[in-house]
């Protein structure tokens, strides 16, 4: 199969990039300067000239804080570019949409499950959402990964921030009220190749994915840091006084058991994976 992956520059595409190496399918890895996911005519086009058979949507918009003001942007790589690639391959093939945990309010005190209301509580949040519509009214045969926390040796990401900083600084403040868990995007690309010789003919159009376990960002940084042999003190600090220009979740633990049990498959857990992360950082 011809299998093409957008937004292959960033965390995710990098890491497909990396695990597809032994696949025996064809893969076609496009960023936005090279394949203009906002343009039907482009999308369209592209993949009629190369035959694609399944697209793995890996590109985002995700700059949470200038999404408030660049709206626009969000909006087309997020929702457009989304409709777009479904419109485009749904006679043809398969695709894999990749969203996030912003798309809920951040209210629970259980993990969320695929069936919850959505009601993001930024911008970010509402472009993924629409996107989200977009691909469900599309009809096309895929599903939607909704993923938290990623992070990868690629990209700008948490895991690669604290690292910088344990080497810069002697202590830092990280927010200790906004519980989550962390997803390493080998992890997450490992499975992406996985289901594409999958069949989810019959299965739900929405899933959750992350590592196993549930932590607050303040948890997370003291790990790195103790895991990388970094010296830097953390401490902890309410939200309120890391102010932000979008809102985040305060709680976007996802319950993983459906997509667990429909696959058959094992999803390791934050600390085994953070581990694996910065052992291949360092290598």
């Amino acid at each position: 199969m011809n299998i093409l992956i957008t937004g292959a520059s960033g965390q995710l595409g990098s890491e497909i990039r990396e695990e597809s190496k032994e696949s025996s399918h064809t893969f076609f890895f496009e960023n936005s300067k090279t394949l203009d996911i906002t343009n039907f005519s482009n999308v369209e086009k592209y993949i009629k000239h190369n035959s694609i058979d399944f697209v793995i949507n890996c590109a985002a918009y995700t700059a949470v804080d200038n999404a408030e003001d660049d709206k626009v942007s969000a909006m087309n790589v997020n929702a457009e570019g989304v409709k777009n690639l479904a419109e485009a391959i749904k006679e043809r093939g398969k695709m894999i949409h990749i969203s996030t945990d912003y798309v809920f309010s951040g209210n629970n005190t259980f993990p969320i499950n695929e069936s919850e209301e959505v009601d993001p509580v930024n911008y970010y949040g509402v472009s993924k959402q629409k996107g989200e519509e977009y691909f469900l009214e599309s009809r096309v045969h895929g599903m939607i990964i909704r993923v938290s926390w990623l992070y990868s040796c690629f990209g700008k990401n948490f895991v690669k921030t604290m690292m910088r900083l344990g080497n810069e600084k002697q202590e830092i403040n990280v927010v200790d009220d906004q519980i989550g868990t962390p997803t390493y995007a080998n992890d997450l690309a490992k499975l992406c190749i996985f289901l594409i010789d999958t069949d989810f003919k019959n299965k739900a159009r929405i899933y959750h994915y992350s590592n196993k376990g549930a932590i607050s960002w303040y948890e997370f940084a003291r790990e790195i840091m103790k895991t990388a042999n970094l010296s830097c003190k953390v401490n902890p600090i309410k939200t309120k006084d890391y102010p932000t220009t979008a809102k985040r979740p305060s709680f976007s633990v996802m319950d993983t058991s459906k997509i667990k049990g429909d696959f058959n498959i094992e999803i390791p857990f934050w600390k085994d994976a953070l581990e694996r992360c910065i052992r291949n950082c360092k290598e």
